[in-house]
């Protein structure tokens, strides 16, 4: 009986084994890179082909992602959005250690779909970010022509106070009411 147990148990472990060695073949695991970025999950390649997380590829490609769950469908769009700091009417990309108040001027195109909101954000060296300025589309200023529009921050005092890279962020939130996801980034170095 006990070697009739054994037997048994023996020829499950087997074929449990190989069919973990067989699925491991069928699909192998692969680093995305983008622009010398990684993507923080890993693709799959299955039959030649790559596989990659939407919502990742979207934030690495600083892009919004937009799920219509009606249609099973998945769009990404990359609008161009340019960003520049003004520090009264001079534009700068580094500063000294300190306070500092500054403009963002940007200017968006290539929207093609329609947004509830949008927002500015600095982060310093460590992670630690600040919101600069929020408009929603209940506001009467808000931005009509998706298309094309520009956009100016009001005066920003900000304290940098460590040497290393800020990052000036532009955030986006669908009309479809998802959350908002970075479409734009600017670095300042602070000396």
């Amino acid at each position: 009986m006990k070697l009739r147990k054994l037997l048994i148990l023996t020829v499950a472990l087997s074929l449990a084994g190989g069919s973990a060695i067989y699925a491991d073949t069928i699909a192998q695991k692969v680093r995305i890179v983008i622009n010398k970025q990684e993507l923080d999950d890993q693709g799959m390649l299955e039959d030649g082909k790559a596989y990659v997380g939407v919502r990742s590829l979207g934030d690495l490609m600083k892009a919004l992602v937009i799920w219509d769950d009606a249609a099973k469908k998945v769009s990404i769009v990359k609008p161009n959005v340019h960003m520049f700091l003004m520090d009264g009417s001079k534009p700068f990309g580094g500063v000294e250690r300190g306070k500092k108040s500054f403009k963002v001027f940007s200017q968006v195109d290539n929207l093609t779909v329609s947004i509830n909101a949008f927002k500015v954000t600095i982060a310093d060296p460590y992670g630690d970010e600040k919101e600069i300025e929020t408009h929603t589309s209940k506001e009467s200023d808000f931005p009509t022509d998706k298309d094309n529009f520009w956009f100016t921050s009001g005066e920003y005092a900000y304290n940098f106070s460590s040497v290393g890279k800020y990052t000036i962020r532009f955030w986006m939130k669908s009309a479809d009411g998802g959350a908002f996801q970075v479409v734009s980034e600017k670095t300042v170095f602070a000396k």
